[in-house]
């Protein structure tokens, strides 16, 4: 299982698209390619299992993903702020950067539900494996009837004891880059009264949006303090959240 640790080490800067690096990066394609679909099969054959044994057996995919990636591809991970993980299950509202959180978070955070569009569950295989993974997908071309499903999924899985976690950003966005913060995770928090936990990282330093090739690092995830939604309009909460984490990105991602 990749290890990670709550104190930094020397930063490992980006080496750039090297030779080394496309080779790895090709390595690593490969090897998910020929890891991916008997691992779908199989997490297919457990769709009886009971839903958190299930989530515990597909999230064995991400721990091999995530040795691959600290080994292979010498992306290394570290967390601040792990004090500030409440107790009970909670949403979490994180910056958006690469695919690298969707994978790593599965070993960070306690068992997690996703917030995902639905054509996202129609990939060959990971799309298989993702509906299993009791994800909550939802319809952007409707928006009453995305909250709706929302509300209702959400409170679900959190009483599943499952946390729920929310990109509110939408996409993923460039190191130094801000999209536009959506409300909808902030508005499951204020419908369920669920602590709002904030997080930062700089993933898209070595893993960028839609690059081939991955350079070797240390990616830093920074975990703050949770947020309670009492009292609180949804506005208001995810203006908390972007100012947050907005801050925290000026350091994580200098110029």
């Amino acid at each position: 299982m990749p290890h990670s640790t709550s104190v930094a080490g020397p930063v490992l800067r980006p080496q750039g698209n090297t030779p080394m690096n496309f080779i790895r990066s090709l390595l690593f394609l490969l090897l998910l390619l020929v890891i991916t679909p008997p691992y779908a099969i199989l997490v297919l054959l457990a769709a009886p299992v009971p839903r958190m044994p299930r989530h515990r057996f597909i999230t064995g995919w991400t721990m091999i993903v995530l040795w691959l990636v600290r080994y292979l591809l010498g992306i290394r991970y570290v967390v601040k702020g792990r004090e500030h993980l409440p107790k009970q299950p909670s949403v979490i509202l994180s910056k958006h950067q690469s695919a690298w959180e969707t994978i790593a978070f599965q070993s960070i955070f306690p068992p997690q539900s996703f917030l995902l569009k639905r054509e996202l569950l129609w990939i060959p295989f990971l799309g298989w494996g993702l509906a299993l993974f009791s994800p909550i997908a939802i319809d952007r071309a409707s928006r009453a009837e995305a909250f709706k499903r929302l509300a209702e999924r959400g409170r679900e899985r959190l009483g599943q004891g499952f946390w729920i976690t929310v990109f509110p950003e939408g996409t993923r966005t460039a190191p130094g880059r801000r999209g536009r913060y959506r409300i909808g995770g902030a508005w499951l928090a204020h419908a369920t009264g669920s602590l709002v936990v904030p997080v930062a990282h700089n993933a898209g330093l070595v893993w960028p949006r839609n690059a081939f090739i991955k350079r070797p690092g240390l990616v830093t995830v920074e975990i703050g303090e949770p947020i309670d939604p009492q009292g609180l309009t949804p506005e208001q909460i995810i203006a908390r959240v972007e100012e947050w984490i907005e801050s925290r990105m000026v350091e994580l991602c200098p110029a």
